[in-house]
């Protein structure tokens, strides 16, 4: 964050008539603090990324000052080896409980650097060395091992519908966006225009929910969809008679989804054993991934339902047919590349540095 000393400062050298190189990096240091991506920057300078981030930390160390062209080709590498690398070990792992710490941060680094470890850096450094190794503390991604002790034979059994489908068989990937929520704000919207962004209140008034039911059919990308007030199984057969009659009565077809027990019951194998065209492929627990329709869950949720405003539930599920019948016009197949094998070994070393993390967080109590 800028002192107002500082953005004065930045903004003194910007004017017309200032060398127009630190006139440039001081525009790039502002942008920066100002919120706009690295790369949006370095497009717009006409430059790239490292250099952007060379600017705003010389900026920080020296002032405008900084800013001026230095004769020698590079600073001195004066940090050595050993700190380089005990900064990196640390940031591998967890803060250390006393510090109440979740995950680590350039500040809190230099300062149990300095508190604990005799080793004063500056924040700044930390940051560029996190940089060089594609480092990232301050994000955080999701897992899940599965634990279906029938896990290779589904995976080797889906994939093998994507990469190998049967001779002219048809192939849908099927799952339910449960809770789908109508929400209206409480103001109109302020529309986007010239150096301003789509504004809308953050609070909203909630007109109830749906649920939408989808088939995704893998070989061609377009989608089957219709939403329902209730989830039970007597609404998914109603979408399965929908979904499997837009193809002939005698057309092979194979449904991947996943294994709920409105999915998997008694009147679900009275439905198939009158339907013997239709085959179901259940996901492994906990691998929703492996399901395409959820890619296209993500899809139209950022494109069509987030940013959205409805007034009612009827208008929500109007609108998500129109962006169906949209996505249709000229849908395409999602493009799977994994094999089965490749992601059983992704999975199994998941799996042991899951066992040797546990093993040493017991040996470490």
């Amino acid at each position: 964050m800028l002192t107002k000393d500082q953005r004065s400062e930045l903004g003194s050298v910007v004017s017309v008539g200032y060398d127009g190189s630190v006139s440039s990096r001081a525009q790039m240091v502002l942008a920066w603090h100002d919120g706009e991506s690295v790369a949006g920057i370095a497009e717009r300078f006409k430059t790239t990324k490292p250099t952007v981030y060379k600017w705003v930390d010389r900026f920080t160390e020296g002032g405008v000052a900084a800013l001026e062209s230095r004769k020698s080709t590079g600073r001195p590498r004066s940090i050595s080896g050993s700190v380089r690398s005990r900064i990196v070990a640390l940031t591998k792992r967890p803060p250390p409980k006393e510090t109440g710490l979740t995950h680590w941060s350039t500040q809190e680094m230099a300062k149990y650097l300095k508190r604990h470890e005799g080793i004063n850096v500056s924040h700044n450094f930390v940051a560029e060395l996190w940089r060089e190794h594609g480092l990232k503390p301050h994000r955080q991604g999701t897992f899940k091992t599965s634990t279906d002790p029938e896990f290779t034979a589904k995976v080797v059994d889906i994939v093998g519908l994507y990469l190998n489908p049967p001779a002219g068989a048809i192939v849908l990937s099927f799952d339910e966006k449960t809770q789908v929520q109508a929400l209206d704000r409480t103001q109109p919207l302020l529309p986007i225009s010239f150096d301003k962004t789509e504004k809308r209140t953050h609070d909203y008034i909630r007109h109830g929910t749906t649920n939408l039911f989808a088939a995704l059919e893998v070989l061609t990308g377009k989608v089957i969809g219709q939403s329902f007030q209730r989830k039970r199984t007597k609404e998914f057969l109603r979408f399965m008679d929908r979904a499997t009659n837009q193809y002939p009565a005698n057309q092979e077809i194979h449904v991947i989804l996943d294994n709920l027990k409105t999915h998997n019951n008694a009147d679900v194998d009275k439905w198939l054993a009158k339907h013997p065209n239709v085959t179901f492929h259940f996901t492994p627990k906990g691998s929703s991934w492996i399901n395409q329709i959820e890619t296209w869950f993500g899809i139209i949720t950022r494109q069509s339902i987030r940013r959205g405003t409805f007034h009612s539930v009827a208008e929500l599920i109007k609108h998500i047919n129109d962006y169906i019948d949209h996505w249709n016009e000229d849908a395409e197949p999602f493009e799977w590349t994994a094999t089965a094998d490749q992601i059983l070994e992704k999975v199994a070393m998941l799996d042991r540095d899951y066992v040797k993390l546990v093993a040493n967080n017991y040996n470490a109590k």
